[in-house]
């Protein structure tokens, strides 16, 4: 597995504590770290130095206070305009770095926080491309928290499958399909 952030223990949350479970043992299992239901969302974040949101919410599920100095929030599940995992006073009191600063205005927890009046598109440190291509600089201090609102793009995608698909041809894993044109 590539790993970026070594990880010692991951907590989980879900609505449904039956799926929690099973998902908790599957990763257990598939990460070779601790995969723990959480039962209190909050006190989880507050722990952890690294939070993913990927729900279906329409309202914050995170909000003001709850993550600790030098957090980061990837916020992944807002991909329409009524869904919404991020309070807007949270995003506010972050940096916050976007995929991509015209769809997140548009349908990201970006969006919501513009909406309650609490940012501007101004408000935005950059966009992802500009911290990996070093025209944007990351992390100031070990107090930031950073939130990376992200709605999803072509590009983030394609570099997805093009890794499935590196892994399956490297572990031998899949079918080859034969697609034939009608004409």
């Amino acid at each position: 597995m590539d790993v970026v952030l070594p990880l010692r223990r991951v907590w989980v949350s879900d609505l449904d504590e039956e799926k929690a479970n099973a998902f908790a043992l599957r990763m257990t299992d598939a990460l070779g770290v601790p995969v723990e239901v959480a039962p209190d969302l909050e006190a989880a974040v507050a722990r952890s130095w690294v939070t993913v949101t990927c729900t279906t919410s329409h309202k914050p599920i995170l909000g003001p206070g709850i993550a600790p100095p030098g957090a980061f929030i990837a916020a992944v599940g807002a991909d329409n305009p009524g869904k919404h995992e991020i309070d807007p006073e949270l995003m506010r009191a972050a940096k916050v770095v976007v995929d991509s600063l015209a769809q997140c205005t548009a349908i990201g927890d970006l969006h919501h926080a513009l909406a309650a009046g609490v940012m501007t598109a101004d408000d935005v440190h950059g966009e992802l491309a500009q911290v990996v291509a070093g025209s944007c600089e990351g992390r100031r201090d070990d107090n930031e928290v950073i939130i990376f609102d992200s709605t999803g793009t072509a590009l983030q995608d394609v570099a997805a499958a093009a890794l499935i698909y590196r892994r399956a041809l490297e572990g031998g894993r899949g079918s080859r399909v034969e697609l034939a044109s009608r004409g």
